[in-house]
């Protein structure tokens, strides 16, 4: 973004904000995309591994569910996760419902999960070295703002 392009200062021109922001965040996002395939993982299985990695044993449907996914679709990218090998289904205790089947993240899943994580977090840290430590200020004090920008249900 330009230095002469002025950003909203009132909370008025939300949309004006919106507008500026938006761009740069698609921009960020596609570049942290590239990170995984660099990897050889594209981001929707690193997507998908790093929410079975944070809730465990959960199935295919409250996966399609937190994704907002067809339970089908989401079914076929399980199976590819599986097919990789990154990802495990580990059927219920023999006293709970044998049709519910758990998925867990493997020891190669996890292995490849942190070399995307490492991969984006060095081309983060590498750009973040080219800003100015004020720059780098601004953005840790930006931090709780887009966090909540992320949280807030629609």
């Amino acid at each position: 973004m330009s230095a002469e392009r002025s950003l909203p200062t009132d909370g008025a021109d939300v949309a004006a904000l919106a507008a500026h922001l938006r761009p740069v965040i698609l921009k960020l996002s596609r570049h942290l995309r590239r990170e995984a395939q660099r990897v050889g993982m594209s981001a929707l299985d690193a997507q998908l591994l790093g929410v079975i990695k944070t809730a465990p044993g959960l199935g295919v449907s409250g996966l399609a569910e937190i994704e907002q996914m067809s339970r089908p679709a989401m079914s076929a990218h399980v199976k590819r996760l599986e097919a990789e090998g990154w990802l495990m289904r580990q059927s219920g205790a023999p006293d709970a419902d044998r049709r519910r089947v758990s998925l867990v993240i493997s020891p190669k899943g996890l292995q490849a999960l942190g070399a995307v994580r490492r991969s984006r977090n060095d081309w983060l840290a590498a750009r973040l070295s080219g800003l100015t430590e004020a720059e780098r200020r601004q953005m840790e004090a930006a931090l709780p703002s887009l966090q909540r920008l992320v949280e807030v249900k629609a």
